[in-house]
């Protein structure tokens, strides 16, 4: 018997047009021989199966079921191809483990972990992972510029604390622009992370469980053709993306040990995608994605190919692992 697999994709943050290509590759390229694919588009105002014909069929939330000519259809797995909330801030996740649908994604508790910069590099610091000088902000907090700056430098960078593709970041190189900046970044969080600007190489790390073992792709070099790699540079073509990485010997095995090392220390499953900027032969980690863009132009796709990993190969690996680990 086929087993029937969910992709999700959609949701709700400004990522949602970024995960319906994702999903619609992974539906794509997934084996139709092996599995049965459905389509599942998740909003907040609907969620709902949609079919080749762009018809839709409402989803039941309360077993995550479908009914197509009075038959109701039930999933064995769910993909998640959801960019930001619900899909990679752990409400999803949770959602599936009560249900005990087994998902492609990493558990609950380490999706929101990872989902909040500032948790995810408080909790790797004691194990040696590095990152830039920080100072934190919640929506109300006084703003004082003076002590800002002198805990961070200029230029430094202003980020939305729970929001990915590059929405609500700026980079400040004047005292007097932080407050512009600290206003774009609250239109997306309530939570701000202000980092000090790293002056290095900018690389890419996808790891992930193949075939049962934690698995470090070959890595991406990424330079931006704008002043950073906002969201223009990631998806309008703006930006190099070189894999394997111009980086030394030396430079590749440290960043792949950390990346490795934080995988494996956070107990963390399916995709993920962790980004470094180098200072020298030392990687200080920005953030890690765990529902990364999966698209024939996203940095994990370019990653598995040069791995000598097919799409298919990469999307049934997801889902056999997922089946496996419940």
């Amino acid at each position: 018997m086929k087993k029937n697999i969910a992709i999700i994709m959609g949701g709700y943050s400004s990522e949602y047009q970024i995960s319906l290509k994702s999903g619609s590759v992974v539906y794509k390229y997934t084996d139709k021989e092996k599995f049965n694919l459905f389509s599942i588009h998740i909003f907040k105002e609907k969620w709902v199966y949609v079919n080749d014909n762009n018809e839709e069929f409402p989803v039941n939330k309360h077993d995550f079921s479908i009914e197509i000519n009075h038959q109701k259809i039930t999933f064995d797995c769910v993909f998640n191809a959801i960019h930001g909330s619900p899909g990679e801030d752990g409400l999803m996740q949770s959602y599936f483990e009560l249900l005990n649908i087994p998902q492609t994604s990493c558990d609950a508790y380490q999706s929101a972990l990872t989902f909040n910069k500032r948790d995810l590099l408080s909790v790797l610091k004691p194990y040696g992972i590095k990152s830039a000088p920080s100072y934190y902000l919640n929506l109300g907090d006084l703003i004082d510029e003076v002590a800002i700056v002198t805990k961070v430098g200029l230029p430094c960078f202003v980020k939305a604390n729970k929001a990915g593709s590059s929405f609500g970041i700026m980079k400040v190189y004047k005292i007097e622009e932080l407050q512009a900046a600290i206003a774009n970044a609250y239109k997306e969080d309530d939570e701000i992370i202000i980092e000090g600007f790293l002056d290095g190489t900018e690389v890419s790390v996808g790891v992930l469980k193949y075939h049962g073992e934690t698995k470090v792709f070959p890595i991406t070099e990424i330079v931006s053709e704008n002043d950073f790699f906002d969201y223009e540079a990631k998806y309008a073509g703006k930006s190099q993306e070189i894999t394997p990485a111009r980086i030394t010997e030396k430079q590749m095995q440290t960043v792949s040990d950390i990346a490795k090392k934080a995988y494996d220390v956070l107990k963390m499953k399916g995709f993920s995608r962790s980004e470094f900027i180098f200072i020298g032969d030392e990687p200080f980690m920005l953030e890690m994605n765990t529902t990364p863009g999966l698209t024939e132009e996203s940095i994990l796709p370019q990653q598995a190919k040069a791995a000598g990993i097919s799409l298919p190969e990469l999307f049934e690996n997801a889902i056999t692992e997922a089946l496996k680990a419940n």
